[in-house]
């Protein structure tokens, strides 16, 4: 296939790309990173790369023209706007949001809200750690806690269970990469529950023996907060099935997108936490020699092998340098890295 198209919108490694007229290689494709259509490379000179997959949220984000290629294209180029420094302050100013959002969650002042963000960068532990905190106080005066993290599936009639359980005001449900957005019964409950009026009703109108069993009313109203952490970005990767639904659900929370988009983003995500935390990113484990630094500059040295750029991966090697001081390398290698030769994304 070697049509024109002209790109309304779209990105490539985190760098948006504007009006952008290329011949298409591929047309609209579904993969497990999002929607894209394939190109031939003449918006990046500089990258040694014939054929770019740029990343698009429908069909209506380009177009069919006629012509050739031409210079018009706007590319803002993400990657070199700013400094490290500059863009690590970026990264840690989202994350203290997302401190202050998931206090005023706590606190009963807002009803909801979406963290998004990739695996690994810390997202899930913000919130834990704000939660700790304002149950300090119950877990002495021995109250029934307040707050509870939801992880892997649940179903539509387990979710509204759940949610009388924890219905009361400054209660706090947090749903953890659970997997609630292809649910259609979980979905239309979500809604109910975060609605925008006064009063928040949620019903289950079938018959259920396991809402008899837990003494679980068919209706109630729920005056609770919600706080999903998702991996997915809904901005890049809507199911046309269930887009309606997640556009009204994202309608009804606050919506905070960490801004960590690429491999130097999750690199810099990792010199930030080890800049800015008491101790740094190694603190326990009592390093003497400057480990911390070697873990961080093996990690960008090799950042398009690693099987994952993340804190996680960052405290493995921490592991192995525990393990083998003097072949801790090899070891990542052998376990933290894709062999030379294998084709990854």
């Amino acid at each position: 296939m070697s049509a024109l198209v002209c790109i309304k919108r779209g990105s490539y490694r985190g760098n948006r790309i504007l009006n952008a007229k290329v011949l298409l290689v591929k047309d609209f494709q579904t993969g497990k990173k999002g929607s894209y259509i394939t190109v031939k490379n003449t918006l990046f000179p500089n990258l040694d790369i014939e054929d770019i997959k740029i990343k698009v949220e429908s069909k209506d984000d380009y177009t069919f023209v006629d012509g050739g290629p031409d210079s018009t294209a706007v590319v803002e180029q993400k990657e070199s706007a700013c400094s490290d420094d500059e863009a690590m302050n970026r990264i840690a100013t989202r994350f203290a949001v997302l401190d202050e959002m998931s206090k005023a969650c706590i606190n009963g002042d807002i009803r909801a809200m979406i963290v998004s963000g990739p695996p690994g960068v810390g997202k899930s532990h913000g919130v834990e750690m704000q939660m700790e905190k304002a149950s300090l106080f119950d877990k002495i005066a021995g109250k029934r806690d307040r707050f509870n993290i939801i992880k892997g599936a649940i179903s539509g009639i387990g979710l509204f269970a759940t949610l009388y359980k924890y219905s009361d005001k400054r209660n706090v449900l947090v749903f953890d990469d659970c997997d609630v957005w292809e649910d259609q019964d979980a979905l239309n409950i979500l809604k109910g529950a975060l609605d925008s009026g006064k009063r928040r009703r949620i019903s289950w109108n079938k018959d259920s023996r396991l809402l008899r069993l837990e003494d679980v009313p068919h209706q109630f109203d729920f005056n609770g907060s919600i706080i999903f952490i998702t991996n997915l970005d809904f901005n890049d990767r809507r199911s046309k099935k269930i887009k309606a639904h997640l556009d009204a659900l994202q309608s009804r929370c606050h919506y905070l997108d960490l801004t960590i988009d690429t491999e130097r983003d999750k690199i810099l995500r990792i010199k930030q936490v080890h800049r800015d935390a008491d101790g740094g990113l190694f603190k326990e484990y009592h390093f003497q020699n400057g480990e911390g630094d070697q873990v961080l500059e093996f990690m960008f040295a090799n950042v398009k092998r690693l099987r994952e750029v993340s804190l996680r991966m960052g405290l493995k090697i921490a592991d192995l340098i525990k393990i083998s001081p003097d072949n801790w390398k090899m070891l990542a290698e052998s376990t933290c890295m894709h062999r030379v030769g294998i084709k990854h994304e």
